[in-house]
């Protein structure tokens, strides 16, 4: 654990991500490399929270653009979260490690609500502690979620886990030429709008000073390095190191 820079982290997942190559659902195949990505950090001591997004079951915000009331849109979307934060416990727990999950919306039967002390009780046990159903309120996606709960549990840093390697200056995918950033500021981020979080989650993030590392999961050890310091993906910080 002394080879660990991060002792205490939240990772934040994209639904899209659960999809593999699929155009719906959860892919089993994804669940478990994501699980083979965490459980030596896991194993090592460190400790994981982790917020998992919806969008491969449903969005908000695609609902309420074909007409349906937002609030209500939303509201699937955070039960959506909720789907795909069980079947990351069930994949972990098959997989010999101590899981979570609590819930910002009371659903008794399947998980534990949300209480700030009893999280940070379950990640001293050394228990992953997976936070589903967003904020709880309609309006907030989860990389805001990520955020605040990365700010209540006191994490040393919040992982954004993408399908590219780190921040670019424009899509890479679309533009090959794009430019890698290894280290950015907040300010920068929200004045160039690079869409790495929304607008909220990175405010939040600065004015809680809780750096923001963004690293594509797929790229075997990155999870691991980057916890140790090394240097994977763009990390986000208040001013330049310069």
């Amino acid at each position: 654990m002394t080879d660990y820079k991060y002792h205490r982290v939240l990772l934040k997942l994209s639904g899209e991500a659960l999809m593999g190559e699929k155009s719906f659902g959860i892919d089993p195949a994804v669940l478990q490399s994501i699980t083979d990505s965490v459980k030596p950090v896991w194993e090592a001591g460190i400790q994981i929270a982790i917020v998992v997004g919806g969008g491969n079951i449903f969005r908000g915000l695609s609902g309420a653009a074909s007409g349906m009331d937002r609030a209500q849109a939303d509201n699937m979307g955070m039960l959506a979260t909720v789907i795909n934060s069980l079947a990351l416990q069930d994949c972990f727990e098959r997989n010999g490690m101590d899981v979570r999950v609590m819930s910002a919306i009371e659903m008794h039967s399947v998980s534990e609500t949300y209480i700030r002390r009893r999280a940070i009780r379950h990640l001293e046990k050394g228990r992953i502690t997976i936070f589903a159903a967003g904020t709880g309120n309609p309006y907030f996606t989860t990389d805001t979620a990520a955020a605040l709960r990365a700010c209540e549990i006191d994490a040393e840093v919040l992982m954004k886990a993408t399908k590219v390697s780190g921040i670019y200056d424009m899509d890479p995918v679309v533009h090959p030429e794009a430019r890698k950033f290894d280290e950015i500021t907040y300010m920068d981020v929200l004045t160039r709008d690079l869409k790495v979080m929304d607008a909220t989650a990175t405010a939040l993030c600065h004015d809680n000073h809780m750096p923001i590392i963004v690293f594509k999961m797929e790229e075997q050890g990155a999870f691991e390095k980057a916890l140790k310091g090394e240097p994977v993906g763009t990390t986000v910080v208040d001013e330049e190191s310069e």
